[in-house]
């Protein structure tokens, strides 16, 4: 069963970076697209990006596209998530999960085995 692990949350003002570390455990993720995910509270699931280990295409969404990377490190069975020029508004949970298929951040309920999160906050 693939789990996945996610790390590198943190607490930074405004304008700050952060990098994400998604760790896929007991499963290969050459078979999959990932996806990052971040849910704020009392807000819907929100996709962010997503690469598909497969073929390398990515996934932006609009409200963090020309601030955020997405890559991923096969040796390592890893995906990340380079976020710069943070906003108060990026504030969330985030997450990521697996697609069989294909990359489709409009859709999260297409996508499984998702990991705990990390917590990402910016203020200041």
């Amino acid at each position: 069963q693939l789990e996945f692990v996610e790390s590198g949350g943190g607490s930074v003002q405004p304008g700050g970076s952060l990098s994400l570390s998604c760790v896929g455990v007991g499963y290969s993720l050459d078979d999959y697209a990932v996806g990052w995910f971040r849910q704020a509270p009392g807000k819907e699931r929100e996709g962010v990006a997503c690469i598909d280990h497969r073929d390398g295409t990515i996934q932006i969404a609009d409200p963090v596209k020309g601030r955020v990377t997405i890559s991923k490190e096969d040796a390592k069975n890893t995906v990340y998530l380079q976020m710069r020029d943070l906003k108060p508004e990026d504030t969330a949970v985030y997450v990521c999960a697996a697609h069989p298929a294909i990359c489709l951040i409009e859709r999260p309920s297409e996508f499984d085995y998702w990991g705990r999160g990390t917590q990402v906050t910016v203020s200041g």
